[in-house]
């Protein structure tokens, strides 16, 4: 079993990246004790924005697709933008098939300024997973900035949280 991170911010080295590369490590660490996850890797959507909307074939677009198409377990994260997932997230997201996540976990997460953006990732983000056939088993992760500096605690009581329930779901 493998898990993705899918990070939808367009500044790279991001606290969007950070926080989503974490949270695929801590699931994928939590899933291993349970005897699933084998591996987790990081998809950086911020260097593959120029790409997204070319109309010719781009190796590392075609590579990240492949990558979320493998994957067992995906962490889509993105900053909140306007009070919902980038632009950029959604012309990657664009590109799957429809039903191209059948048969996966997707774990949405957002990373915010502000605590009232919470419903944000169940009210934007959740839904676009649904519509792409993935298996939402819980409630998105809201991790708000103030948060950053206990993330790791954060992360922990997420991943022990959702683990049992992805194993569940696959």
């Amino acid at each position: 079993m493998s898990v993705v991170a899918l990070v939808g911010n367009p500044r790279s080295g991001s606290r969007t990246l950070t926080v989503a590369a974490e949270a695929a490590k801590a699931v994928g660490q939590r899933l291993d004790r349970l005897g699933a996850a084998d591996s987790y890797e990081v998809i950086d959507l911020s260097a593959l924005g120029p790409h997204l909307l070319s109309p010719g074939v781009s190796t590392g677009v075609e590579v990240a697709l492949e990558l979320v198409a493998e994957a067992s377990v995906l962490v889509v994260a993105s900053p909140t933008y306007k009070g919902t997932y980038t632009g950029l997230l959604k012309a990657f997201l664009d590109r799957l098939p429809p039903q191209a996540l059948a048969g996966k976990a997707a774990l949405p997460l957002l990373v915010m300024g502000d605590a009232r953006h919470a419903l944000a990732v169940e009210v934007h983000l959740r839904p676009l997973l649904v519509e792409l056939g993935a298996t939402v088993p819980t409630p998105g992760l809201a991790v708000v900035e103030a948060d950053l500096p206990r993330l790791d605690e954060v992360l922990t009581t997420w991943s022990e949280r959702v683990a049992p329930q992805i194993n569940a779901t696959l």
